[in-house]
């Protein structure tokens, strides 16, 4: 027996919200490539039988999220590069001496201009995910070091990293100055060489300082990244919170089977 939906079931959100939702899906999956032109509007009046209105509403909201640009009465094409796909793993290696770190490096390969803001460095008390990967006692401080990491002069992801105080104290991860190849290669100097890296990955509705930070849109989800570093003897040594908005990036694993 086929059970009818009900309206708990129902998408209740707004038309124009479910127009722009279904075309976002479009250009993120390639359906709808870079440059080109989406339906006109009477194509898509008609697809989704809605007015006028409603769909140039959902077109704003596209246009709001930088995935399409054109005017009203003109062809509405799609961005060329919004969406990027980040490969962690190709930036997870500790950067060679002097070099910048990985993450920089790799976003120049793809054509991109990226930059690093310190925002923060200071103990304190992590959050309860992040306290249990480092293997903290309650109340247990760590050290933060809080940075955003900018592509194309457009903030791409808020990065916070905890580090374990008996790792950190005494040494550079403490200075509030960038690190020369990034932590990685400063924790293999100390003894600490990173072994195994552990992604945690899940969408979430943004929090108001992630909203800001970001310059996000909407309440998009955001890709929430929780990577704990393991050394040798499975010592976690770094905890790193990465926050991303979801309809503007998508990350890529690589397994071989074993």
């Amino acid at each position: 027996m086929t059970v009818p939906p009900t309206d708990s079931r129902a998408d209740r959100r707004s038309l124009h919200e479910r127009i722009a939702a279904d075309l976002r899906d479009e250009i993120m999956s390639g359906d709808l490539a870079p440059s080109a032109k989406l339906p006109s509007t009477i194509q898509l009046k008609e697809r989704f039988d809605a007015s006028n209105a409603t769909i140039q509403k959902a077109l704003q909201l596209l246009k709001d999220e930088q995935l399409v640009i054109g005017r009203a009465g003109a062809a509405v094409t799609v961005r060329e590069h919004r969406q990027r796909t980040l490969r962690p793993a190709s930036y997870m290696a500790p950067a060679p001496t002097g070099a910048p770190y990985r993450w920089l490096t790799e976003a120049t390969k793809l054509g991109a201009r990226a930059r690093s803001t310190l925002l923060e460095v200071a103990e304190v008390r992590p959050p309860d995910d992040v306290a249990a990967a480092l293997g903290l006692t309650e109340g247990e401080a760590a050290l933060l070091r809080h940075q955003i990491l900018v592509i194309d002069d457009e903030p791409a992801e808020l990065v916070k990293s905890y580090y374990p105080l008996g790792i950190a104290e005494g040494t550079a991860i403490m200075g509030g100055r960038k690190i020369k190849g990034g932590t990685p290669a400063l924790l293999t100097e100390l003894g600490f060489p990173p072994r195994l890296s552990v992604d945690r990955v899940s969408a979430r509705i943004p929090t108001q300082d992630q909203f800001q930070a970001l310059n996000l849109p909407s309440d998009l989800p955001v890709l929430r990244t929780l990577r704990v570093v393991y050394s040798d003897g499975d010592r976690p040594i770094e905890a790193t919170v990465m926050v991303k908005a979801g309809h503007l990036y998508e990350l890529q694993y690589e397994f071989t089977p074993g």
